[in-house]
């Protein structure tokens, strides 16, 4: 029995010390500065104004800076050891940073990427990976993820990265905090070792959103404009479809914040595979690329596998002789992209660039000047440290699906968290037409605070999946609808429309769409009836002023037609079949 007893105390003393070796290795593992910093210092801005002038906008605040942005005396380390070793100390410092200094900000250290800025994962086996505040046993994201790490652990107010398919939305995404990559080229990109020219953007981090739209102030140089509400916020609901989050955790938040502070009228839907390939024609000729998945996601999938195709064509035709020359040494998801064989044609690149600006004008068209574009930042948790799942061509093709549509179209995007679903951080982004920066950061001002609250609700509730699952049935009877529409079988349109109505009796869309087929199928008076019901619940619908007049004209009532085809034009003065249809009848009765 005593021999016993001593066995179990021994067990447990092994037991215990094997705890406490865990724990001192989990303390050294996770430095001090959670492995961000490369190199601290002090860019210090200039003194303050005399009074009565207003003090520098980002007064007391301080940043940190992704290792590849020149500072005048310093080599940026691009993420790997042999690019400090063979290039010379930078002769000036980067617009962007000097234009955030002269602000009043304090940048205190430059941080961690990928190796050469080329990955989503955020490690570096060179330097070391930051660790992820938020999930400290998965990868922060990449590229930049020092900058994303210092800003979620408190170090600093803000931090610049480089966003060229997903370098700041991805660890912010990850990481819990607020990330923005502006429209391509309205930052200058003078001063950053270049990734991918096509597709580079300076993105910054913050978890304040004040904080995030003083910096877009200063960087994005924008004239002041009066602060607009969104008159479209568009779920993009196929893209919700396959993430690995409940939707009432996430587009279902958005939805509620929407209804909250626009009304339930600025709320639209949509599946934006399908719209971009009804869209974006150029993506036909891409349509030999290898692509997994349903047809409708397949335009997002061909977007990615362009976007990939792009940033190693460019990165290699900018960086190759170099590469050849010193040979560094890479890190597995780095070497697969750049010593694969590849080819890209003539023919390619210049079906690229179709396809980029048929892309902006796709999404600009979509969204006009007040549209937001609703997705989800990334479709899974952040992967595991050292885990092969990120390498996978199933979790990058499903990232960068995603990606993809930001930085093929040159949109602003910025990234929101919406707190913790499974112990992971879970984020949605908003998307602005390319030029809305200065919108979308009014935008997310406005919206921000409800989101939260909401989100924090959705957290505490049972999922409410009859709710959920209501609303999405209505929307697939709709594209069923919209697809019989196309196909020309009116009263099979009318038929499924019917059926969303049932589903969701107060959506305009559903509506105004019945009434349209109502006109194909002859039937005005059924036409007129649900365009005065569409109204009565969107006063600002132009289709269903313009139906309503068509099917009034139609039944003789032109007065009453001119009358709804004026009232289109007030809300759409450039709707030219409006206009037409207007002045034809007013010619009629002169």
């Amino acid at each position: 029995m005593a021999t016993q007893s001593a066995n179990l105390w021994v067990l447990l003393g092994l037991g215990l010390a094997g705890i406490l070796l865990i724990t001192r290795k989990l303390k050294k593992s996770v430095r001090e500065d959670f492995g961000a910093f490369l190199e601290k210092l002090q860019l210090l801005p200039p003194p303050q104004p005399a009074p009565p002038k207003a003090p520098h906008p980002l007064t007391a605040l301080t940043f940190a800076l992704s290792d590849l942005f020149d500072i005048e005396g310093r080599v940026s380390t691009f993420g790997h050891p042999e690019w400090a070793r063979s290039h010379e100390p930078a002769s000036s410092t980067s617009p962007a940073v000097s234009a955030l200094v002269e602000g009043g900000a304090t940048c205190v250290a430059t941080t961690v990427v990928d190796d050469f800025a080329l990955g989503i994962g955020g490690e570096n086996r060179h330097y070391g990976t930051p660790t992820n505040p938020a999930a400290p046993a998965r990868v922060p994201g990449g590229s930049s993820s020092g900058a994303a790490v210092a800003v979620a652990a408190n170090f600093v107010d803000f931090a610049l990265g480089i966003d060229t398919t997903g370098g700041v939305r991805v660890p912010a995404g990850f990481c819990g905090i607020l990330g923005f990559r502006p429209s391509h080229g309205a930052v200058s990109h003078l001063g950053i070792i270049p990734i991918s020219t096509s597709l580079d953007t300076v993105g910054w981090f913050a978890k304040d959103p004040s904080i995030l739209r003083r910096v877009g102030h200063i960087l994005l140089q924008a004239p002041f404009v009066v602060q607009r509400s969104p008159r479209q916020i568009i779920i993009a609901d196929d893209c919700f479809q396959h993430i690995n989050v409940p939707l009432d955790r996430s587009s279902q938040v958005v939805v509620k914040a929407t209804e909250k502070l626009f009304g339930r009228q600025v709320l639209k839907h949509i599946n934006l595979g399908d719209y971009i390939s009804s869209r974006v024609p150029s993506l036909k000729g891409c349509s030999g690329q290898k692509t997994n998945g349903e047809v409708k996601a397949s335009s997002l999938k061909l977007l990615a596998n362009i976007m990939q195709s792009l940033q190693r064509h460019e990165f290699k035709h900018t960086h190759d002789e170099w590469m050849n020359t010193v040979k560094p040494d890479l890190s597995p998801s780095v070497s697969v992209q750049l010593h694969e064989k590849f080819e890209v044609s003539g023919v390619e690149i210049e079906n690229s660039k179709s396809i980029r600006s048929e892309m902006r004008s796709a999404i600009n068209l979509l969204l006009k000047d007040e549209g937001i574009l609703v997705i989800p930042t990334v479709a899974d948790p952040p992967p595991k440290l050292g885990g092969k799942e990120i390498l996978s061509d199933d979790y990058q093709s499903r990232a960068s699906s995603l990606l993809s549509i930001a930085s093929i179209s040159g949109c602003c995007q910025v990234s929101i968290p919406l707190g913790f679903y499974d112990k992971y951080p879970i984020s949605v982004s908003l998307i602005a037409r390319h030029g809305g920066d200065r919108f979308l950061l009014d935008t997310l001002q406005t919206v921000y605070t409800t989101l939260q609250e909401l989100a924090d609700i959705a957290s505490k509730s049972k999922p409410s999946e009859n709710v959920v699952s209501k609303e999405q049935s209505a929307e697939f009877a709709k594209e069923k609808g919209n697809q019989a529409y196309k196909d020309r079988q009116w009263q099979k349109a009318i038929g499924f429309y019917t059926e969303a109505i049932k589903l969701c009796s107060d959506n305009a869309t559903y509506y105004s769409n019945r009434a349209q087929a109502y006109l194909e199928h002859g039937s005005y008076l059924q036409a007129e009836a649900d365009c005065t019901k569409a109204i009565s619940l969107d006063k600002k619908n132009v289709k269903a002023y313009f139906r309503r007049g068509t099917s009034r004209e139609m039944l003789g009532y032109y007065k009453e037609a001119i009358d709804d085809f004026k009232h289109a034009l007030v809300l759409e003065p450039t709707n030219k079949r409006a206009s037409a249809a207007a002045d034809r009848l007013r010619k009629l009765f002169q």
